[in-house]
């Protein structure tokens, strides 16, 4: 379990990287020790072959005693280019390699530093020299390999629990060090991860970043951003039941109270009054609009928006009659309303649903001017290709900020005018789609904003469907 953990892994790596460095170390090290042990063989040769040459009178005992102090069997030096053996003794075994100290490179002495390592036997072997100040041209020692091996392996020992000793100290510091300044962190955030989903909309459980390494302090902000956005969309989300609750209570009372306006509109039907005639059919028709708004407020409010009911019906008549609703509403504002649809062009689409999505893009521009302050123009056109029938309406307005495009079609969030909550282009969105058609924004600028409703031609058959 501990291996598993990012401590134990940390921990186990340092381990692998400390021994891989301290091979790499090792090999050069025996092999530099090799040299100097040779190295120093040659000198005590040469200070016991100095000896003899100061005096030529000296005992075999004392010459032995010399040779084997320097550690050698035999000494030859080349002096005034002449080739001198100056000690020498009995060699046990013939020589079985030679060695040029003068032109070895590292490779070569770490390979000859390794061969002797793995090899035990006790060779006799040749090494090659230069004498120190100026004492020759040159010196050749011969000597045995075992003691040298047997230093080889005593240095090695050494070296390995040095080694050793500070791989056990590198790997404790290295460990607390993770731990303190990596693992504690990253458990905070894991804490505080598990912390917020026990109570996402507690704002008190958002974690605040303090981390000293600057990849967790950027991992800890981005966990920061994330929770405060979900902690506000749940917040919205539950202003948004209870208002959806409210709503559907207003809009049932609401609907019963347009429901006995209607019925005495009716009655209305047998004035000889010309100004009443002239105006009960609009008043009719408005009215039975806001009951079935009403109603289908509350089928949008438990998320059964009903499916549009698709009919032949002339555009011309449900653009008329929004253009007449926007022309009292926008009465002494200075705003001109243009329609220019074909006639006798008919969609197949929900008469009043569609009524709803043109009424809500003609009712947003002209919110749109209204608050800038000056005059304008709101033009509605209608054409059909092949596939489609095409809707646009374009207003003269400030156009819509960048946040407003950003969010444009999401409930609460695409409202631009001081006081709106952003539902109608929502609304008007779902509905289109529910067509099969779509929403789009075609351009907005300074200059104005121009929205247009696809509506297809097509129907789609359950056997076209892709699967």
């Amino acid at each position: 379990m501990f291996l598993k953990s990012l401590s134990g892994r940390f921990l186990v790596l340092t381990t692998v990287f400390v021994l891989l460095a301290e091979v790499l170390i090792f090999l050069p090290s025996v092999a530099r020790f090799r040299e100097d042990y040779l190295l120093r063989h040659l000198e005590k040769a040469q200070i016991a072959s100095l000896a003899l040459l100061a005096d030529n009178m000296l005992s075999e005992k004392l010459e032995a005693e010399l040779l084997e102090n320097a550690g050698v069997f035999n000494v030859v030096l080349l002096r005034d280019e002449a080739r001198q053996l100056v000690l020498s003794s009995d060699v046990p075994s013939p020589v079985v390699e030679t060695f040029d100290l003068r032109h070895y490179g590292a490779l070569e002495l770490m390979g000859d530093a390794v061969t002797r390592l793995v090899n035990p036997r006790n060779d006799v072997i040749r090494v090659i020299g230069r004498p120190v100040r100026g004492a020759g041209q040159q010196i050749e020692i011969t000597m045995g390999t075992a003691p040298l091996r047997s230093a080889m392996i005593d240095y090695g020992k050494r070296i390995s629990v040095l080694s050793a000793g500070i791989l056990m100290i590198a790997s404790v510091f290295l460990f607390v060090t993770v731990r303190r300044f990596m693992v504690r962190p990253i458990r905070r955030v894991v804490l505080a991860m598990s912390t917020y989903a026990e109570a996402p909309e507690d704002a008190r459980r958002i974690i605040e970043p303090s981390a000293g390494i600057s990849e967790l302090r950027e991992a800890e902000a981005a966990l920061a951003s994330m929770q405060t956005h979900v902690t506000a969309a749940l917040r919205q989300k539950e202003r948004l039941a209870q208002l959806g609750g409210a709503v559907a209570k207003i809009s049932h009372d609401l609907r019963n109270i347009l429901s006995v306006a209607q019925l005495s509109s009716d009655r209305l039907q047998d004035s000889e009054d010309p100004g009443v005639k002239r105006s009960l059919p609009r008043l009719v028709n408005s009215l039975s609009r806001a009951v079935n708004l009403c109603e289908s407020t509350l089928a949008f409010g438990k998320a059964e928006e009903p499916p549009p009911r698709l009919d032949h019906v002339m555009l011309a008549g449900i653009v008329d009659d929004v253009m007449e609703e926007e022309r009292l509403a926008s009465e002494g504002a200075g705003i001109v309303l243009t329609a220019d649809v074909p006639a006798g062009m008919s969609v197949r689409a929900d008469p009043e649903q569609l009524y709803r999505v043109i009424g809500n893009l003609v009712r947003n521009a002209r919110q749109a001017i209204n608050a800038s302050g000056c005059p304008g123009r709101i033009s509605l056109t209608a054409r059909e290709t092949g596939d489609e029938w095409r809707i646009d309406v374009e207003d003269s307005g400030p156009g819509l900020p960048a946040r407003a495009r950003e969010h444009l079609f999401r409930p609460f969030q695409g409202s631009v005018r001081r006081g709106g909550i952003g539902l109608g282009l929502a609304i008007s969105s779902e509905l289109v789609k529910g067509h099969g058609g779509r929403l789009e924004l075609l351009s907005s600028g300074p200059d104005g904003s121009v929205f247009a409703v696809f509506l297809p031609k097509t129907v789609a058959v359950l056997a076209d469907l892709p699967e």
